[in-house]
């Protein structure tokens, strides 16, 4: 079908573009854009009048876990990408700690080819190494023909060095990204939050920032020794985001993201001993979300993700006993948005949610160029609302926004030209 979006603020950092104008949309790609397309009025199928939207790429985010297969009772492919869709995202890259852990082909092409029918497009890291065991590497070019574009054993570092070095001088030549969860799993071994003056007061084990900066130096020491780039997951400190700065000075391709619970909440939010705010890395300190906003400010780091990390309510019932992780798809433009507002301009934003992921997964996303495919995300940047897990889209409801007001509201969103979100009647 042919769809014309008229009267849209069309924002595209992919092509530096801003302008108040129409997009067409025919046969599921970016047809034609322009300050007004009238003459194809009669050609569509649909017109939505998009005055006083953003028109922007449909977002990326490069850090989800889909819990499929294995997990579905939390999520499965259809129900993320109900909740993606929701909040603007189009593609998304799904993490390999599923049960069992994305580490053969087959499993590769089984969740590809369940996700084609999704209401988002889903691209897979597989594992580092055999079970996310460290000890023995997968089979990184027969994961590759399945289909995989980027590796990692996120939820663990990969626990030899030497197959760490192994993988960074095998995986580029394969064209995959190498996704690195940083962490020392002996200093942050039974902690439940950030340790500081707010776990202490509370009397609940903490994880240092030592246990993330020390994970993010040897990784970064690693692709330094063997001149092979990195990618850096969910940055929470500011050692690390000082760290990866450092080695962008000194010529390494390393990028890096963080996540909009880290940009919008601190340490401060565990007081009420709610599991929700429980995640890995743990929400920090004040200083620390300061230096991830100007980290995402001077280009350190170079995207932001969700992390999402679906669990029951049953599971997020018990603060101690836990598992670790928020979802964060449905409401990731917004919080940014919130988190964001004074800092970075929406130009900036969506291209750390779109362009900048894209570019670091090599994907054919993050850009409203004509002849591209029709991923865009409408929302109205003025909008607030307030987050009510009960009306989210996924399958679990372990937000830690909850009640909060977002800035900026998703409206419709197009994934290949074909609409999987419209909230148009509920403004």
């Amino acid at each position: 079908m042919t769809v014309l979006l008229k009267r849209a603020r069309i924002l595209d950092p992919s092509q530096g573009l801003d302008m108040v104008g129409d997009i067409l949309i025919r046969d599921g790609k970016i047809a034609e854009i322009g300050e007004d397309l009238f003459d194809y009025m009669a050609e569509a199928g649909e017109v939505l009048d998009c005055a006083g939207l953003v028109a922007g790429p449909g977002l990326v985010d490069m850090h989800v876990h889909l819990r499929d297969p294995g997990l579905t009772y939390k999520e499965d492919v259809f129900s993320a990408c109900r909740a993606a869709a929701a909040g603007g995202v189009t593609s998304l890259l799904a993490m390999p700690n599923t049960r069992p852990p994305m580490d053969s082909p087959g499993l590769v092409g089984e969740l590809l080819g369940r996700a084609k029918s999704a209401d988002a497009k889903v691209y897979t890291a597989a594992c580092v190494t055999m079970g996310m065991g460290g000890q023995e590497l997968t089979d990184f070019a027969a994961l590759k023909a399945a289909g995989a574009i980027a590796l990692s054993d996120d939820g663990v570092p990969v626990g030899s060095s030497r197959l760490l070095l192994e993988a960074l001088e095998k995986a580029p030549g394969l064209g995959l990204t190498l996704c690195a969860h940083c962490e020392d799993m002996d200093l942050a071994k039974g902690g439940l939050m950030h340790k500081g003056a707010v776990s202490q007061e509370m009397g609940v084990p903490g994880i240092p920032a030592a246990a993330e900066d020390c994970g993010t130096a040897r990784e970064l020491a690693a692709a330094y020794s063997v001149g092979a780039p990195i990618h850096i997951c969910h940055v929470s400190t500011r050692g690390s985001v000082e760290l990866i700065r450092d080695y962008k000075r000194r010529g390494l391709a390393v990028t890096a993201e963080t996540c909009p619970h880290y940009l919008l909440l601190t340490h401060e939010a565990l007081r009420g001993r709610d599991a929700d705010f429980r995640m890995n890395p743990p929400l920090r300190t004040e200083e620390d979300r300061r230096a991830l906003i100007e980290g995402l400010k001077d280009g350190t780091i170079d995207a932001i993700s969700t992390d999402h990390a679906p669990h029951s309510l049953k599971e997020k019932a018990d603060f101690a006993g836990a598992p670790n992780g928020s979802i964060g798809m449905e409401t990731s433009l917004c919080a940014a948005l919130t988190a964001l507002e004074g800092e970075m301009g929406l130009r900036g934003i969506l291209g750390k949610m779109s362009t900048a992921p894209a570019r670091i997964l090599g994907l054919p996303a993050g850009t409203l160029a004509v002849g591209a495919s029709a991923d865009i995300v409408l929302f109205d940047p003025n909008a607030r609302w307030v987050v009510d897990p009960g009306k989210l889209h996924g399958k679990s409801r372990n937000t830690p926004f909850k009640g909060m007001a977002l800035q900026g509201r998703v409206v419709c969103t197009f994934c290949g030209g074909r609409k999987v979100f419209d909230n148009r009647a509920k403004l």
